[in-house]
């Protein structure tokens, strides 16, 4: 298939195979999973999925690609949903396609969306088993910083309160086309099965977290000022002089949950 990338979906088409094959061997597709796929492209990634678990459901909002997939492949091997990810639900294709289950999501995600897509998709839970995706360098590496670290702020948080993450590997530019001008890598995301932090309302803790991050070189008693004082800031485990970044997961809950009981 001919087909110009185009900018406004942020298309960047993985080509190089050894990538490809290292990508499948940290999905590990076996017979029987119930795996979806978002932003297939030109099928790099999507026939070796298919072959290796029997079927494939991917999500796909490009209609030139889903012409090119529907000619190319049987509706029995590929269900295609002609959707924006950012707004597709996730929870009710799982309820479809495997009652009292989850599904694995995997994919290249479209770098210029994939902060939000990875917040709308933490919304879904339970539906989900495992997400395998390939990212922007720097943003997978905010998601999985420690805190004390540079890159550790609100992403971090948010998403490791609800994740169990790792990096799987680093991918160069020329393992695209046409070549991004970043790096990328490749994140492995595993819901918690007991959370580690049991949080009492999710949007409380963004809020908190989100303005506890608004001014990083402000300490965070200056940041939280006028929402926790010293006390319940000490409560919660941490120091007022602390910086945003010094604060870590386990804490911004505690803080969140005792502010939220007050």
């Amino acid at each position: 298939m001919s087909h110009i990338p185009r900018k406004r979906f942020g298309q960047n088409f993985l080509q190089d195979q050894g990538v490809i094959q290292g990508i499948i061997a940290a999905i590990d597709p076996r017979p029987g999973d119930v795996l979806v796929e978002i932003g297939p492209g030109l099928a790099a990634l999507t026939e070796p999925l298919m072959l290796r678990a029997g079927r494939l459901h991917v999500v796909e909002i490009d209609r030139d690609i889903v012409s090119h997939l529907s000619a190319r492949f049987s509706p029995d091997q590929l269900v295609i949903h002609n959707a924006d990810a950012l707004k597709f639900d996730f929870a009710a294709l799982a309820g479809e396609i495997n009652p009292g289950g989850a599904i694995r999501l995997a994919g290249n995600l479209p770098y210029n969306i994939s902060t939000p897509l990875l917040f709308h998709l933490a919304g879904f839970g339970a539906a989900i088993a495992d997400m395998h995706f390939m990212l922007q360098k720097e943003v997978v590496d905010r998601m999985v910083a420690e805190p004390g670290t540079a890159d550790y702020g609100r992403l971090s948080v948010m998403l490791q309160v609800r994740f169990n993450m790792d990096k799987v590997l680093d991918v160069p530019p020329t393992a695209f086309y046409p070549p991004p001008k970043v790096d990328s890598s490749v994140v492995r995301m595993m819901p918690w099965p007991t959370p580690p932090w049991p949080v009492g309302d999710l949007d409380a803790l963004e809020k908190l977290v989100t303005t506890a991050f608004g001014q990083r070189r402000k300490t965070i008693r200056n940041n939280l000022k006028g929402i926790a004082d010293d006390a319940q800031l000490a409560a919660a485990g941490i120091e007022p002089g602390w910086r945003p970044e010094n604060v870590n997961v386990g804490q911004y809950v505690a803080l969140a949950n005792l502010l939220a009981a007050c």
